[in-house]
């Protein structure tokens, strides 16, 4: 029973493993943020707490600077791969792209008929119709 328990154990490892092989780059940095942020942030305010009862007063402010700098550092970090915002494409790729488009739409033939005087252009199901003088 152990040996069957065993194999078992080392193919569900070798499934994880499949997946972890498979993450990207942000999801392998979120997950080992993710694992260690809060202990690091918690870490950042007993330092500073800490700090406040060694040392002198004139020091602590920029102590807790720095230390409160670290922290929203840390935590702009998390937010920013939590919340990962759309980026916007540049507008001359939005143009390029719309005009690839374009060229690649099948677009009805132009006609154009002369009857006398009366001239009609006609493309799809728009049609104009102009009279000579």
């Amino acid at each position: 029973m152990s040996d069957d328990l065993q194999v078992l154990k080392a193919q569900a490892k070798i499934e994880l493993d499949k997946l972890e092989a498979q993450a990207t780059a942000k999801e392998v940095a979120a997950k080992a943020i993710g694992k260690d942020a809060i202990m690091w942030i918690v870490l950042l305010v007993v330092i500073g707490v800490a700090s406040s009862a060694f040392l002198p007063t004139e020091s602590l402010p920029a102590v807790i600077g720095l230390v409160a700098t670290a922290t929203m550092a840390l935590i702009q970090m998390v937010n920013g791969i939590v919340n990962e915002a759309k980026k916007e494409e540049k507008p001359e790729i939005v143009i390029i792209k719309e005009l690839i488009a374009r060229l690649a739409q099948k677009e009805p033939p132009m006609r154009v008929d002369v009857e006398g005087d009366r001239v009609t252009v006609s493309k799809g199901d728009d049609k104009i119709t102009a009279k000579g003088m």
